[in-house]
């Protein structure tokens, strides 16, 4: 991992550091409790547990939520949790960059930790922009002076040019957290020399862009074979010219995923025998399952999974697999009926010797739900973040992080 200052490269005794993280989780629309602190823990066992071990002056920085939505609360409950999680007191203020912040800023002793106010109550903090240019925000300017060192920990929020992402970066030494390194040395060991073949599993409801990633994997030569399920491998059916059904192609319009069949088809003709789409498919008639082959298409019900030939031709692929990316399931998975394509694909990659790499909302809570979590590699937390770097696109997060680097050396 070049040019990236990690917590091995600077020195913490006595130090004030800001950290920003990604506490950012599920909560109850009603109650405003938080409903599962995974990202909360992660971060709390890793980074800030180092941080405070080694005697830093520990200041956390996080958002949750976004302005307007049920999910915007303040980060009480996150201080709290984080309290259990490393068992020992953990202050929070509800202020980001006031008298009150930096006056508890100041009075923090080696070894503690303060989690401030949700930073999105500052609302300059979504505004896109350089590093240099956040620098000069009221936020930047107020709490940069009191601290000696940034550290970014938040890969999950890497892909957005916020002002805590980014602007601490241009005035303070930057160094990324243990779940920023983490996350970036299992990516670029399935993006930038992948032990081959190197397979790409997509599936999921999400389809939009699977297109770009597919295109960027294959003509960099970073994928040897991309195999689709779910509303993905749909999409790329359509594209071979299937007709799915009335069901299944108004469902593809309606998600305006249409649009996507004309690359899809140059790609597939570019690349015919690393793309890999099903070869039969589960359909759901009066509430049970029902395989049909696609030479039997068109089908008058609705597509929730990928048939047994399928997961039998994807199986093979994946046990000669070095290297397995997958992002998302292969049906509906959440139904005992449409269960079977998602366990048996993702039951290969978790018996694999393969390195594997897990992301995305759904393929986690498969994974979980199929209790083969432990048997992947790296499962990634990210979602916007994870997607964007498999389709190539920097980080302006990860970017702003190497520039301070260089500026050090």
């Amino acid at each position: 991992m070049s040019k990236l200052l990690t917590l091995d490269d600077v020195a913490l005794e006595g130090k004030t550091v800001l950290v920003r993280v990604d506490f950012n989780s599920p909560v109850d629309p009603e109650t405003k409790k938080i409903l599962d602190y995974t990202r909360i823990k992660r971060h709390g066992e890793t980074t800030i547990k180092e941080l405070a071990e080694k005697g830093a002056k520990v200041v956390v920085l996080a958002h949750q939520g976004r302005k307007g939505d049920p999910d915007f609360i303040p980060l009480k409950q996150h201080a709290e949790i984080l309290g259990k999680v490393l068992g020992k007191p953990v202050k929070y203020v509800d202020d980001v960059f006031g008298e009150k912040a930096k006056n508890a800023i100041k009075s923090l002793k080696n070894g503690e930790i303060l989690v401030l106010e949700n930073v999105r109550t500052f609302d300059g903090e979504t505004k896109k922009g350089t590093p240099e240019e956040h620098a000069e925000t009221e936020f930047v300017k107020n709490l940069a002076p009191l601290a000696d060192l940034f550290v970014n920990d938040a890969f999950a929020a890497a892909h957005r040019a916020h002002v805590s992402i980014v602007g601490f970066t241009a005035v303070l030494p930057s160094a990324a957290g243990r779940i920023m390194e983490r996350e970036l040395k299992s990516l670029s060991r399935v993006l930038e020399n992948p032990e081959k073949p190197c397979v790409f599993v997509l599936g999921g409801a999400k389809a939009d862009d699977s297109l770009e990633i597919s295109r960027y994997v294959l003509s960099n030569n970073i994928a040897d074979y991309v195999l689709t399920g779910g509303v993905v491998g749909h999409v790329f059916l359509a594209a071979k010219g299937v007709n799915l059904g009335k069901p299944n192609m108004d469902f593809l319009e309606k998600k305006e995923l249409m649009g996507l069949v004309p690359g899809i088809k140059e790609l597939m003709q570019k690349y015919p025998e690393n793309i890999k789409t099903p070869v039969d498919v589960a359909v759901e008639v009066d509430g049970k399952r029902k395989e049909v082959s696609v030479e039997e298409m068109p089908v008058d019900y609705p597509i929730f999974d990928i048939g047994a030939k399928t997961v039998e031709a994807y199986a093979k692929i994946i046990r000669n697999a070095k290297s397995i990316v997958v992002s998302g399931p292969m049906g509906v998975y959440e139904n005992s009926e449409f269960v079977h394509g998602t366990k048996g694909v993702f039951g290969e990659i978790a018996n694999s010797k393969a390195f594997s790499l897990a992301g995305g909302g759904h393929t986690i809570a498969a994974l979980q739900e199929l209790g083969l979590s432990s048997k992947i590699s790296y499962v990634s937390t990210a979602g916007g973040a994870l997607i964007e770097f498999l389709m190539g696109k920097k980080l302006p997060g990860v970017a702003a992080l190497k520039k301070a680097a260089d500026r050090k050396a």
